[in-house]
């Protein structure tokens, strides 16, 4: 028998160790972020969007196609991070891209 703690847990009402607990709340919390295809997305990937998209506040319109290179997770399932020329804090909607 090993020495690491016993912590129980509430959801499925079993004893388990301290490290096995932490890596199961730990998967819970991450949120998974799918484009419109159903490929998940991670930090850094490429995406292309699938339709032509108006962006407000900066008077420019991006087209179907267009390449944005280097996206980041926000947290939120539906909303991805970009950067893009001409366009700051440029926040798309996954249900928009697709994983190049």
């Amino acid at each position: 028998m090993s020495d690491e703690d016993y912590v129980y847990d509430e959801d499925s009402g079993e004893w388990l160790p301290a490290s096995e607990l932490a890596a199961k709340r730990a998967a819970e919390d991450r949120v998974e972020v799918r484009d419109a295809v159903g490929n998940l997305l991670a930090d850094g990937d490429a995406v292309t969007l699938i339709k032509d998209l108006t962006v407000k506040g900066a008077g420019q319109t991006l087209k179907q196609g267009t390449v944005i290179p280097s996206i980041r997770l926000t947290g939120d399932a539906q909303e991805i991070d970009c950067r893009y020329p001409g366009i700051k804090g440029l926040v798309l909607r996954a249900e928009f891209v697709r994983k190049r």
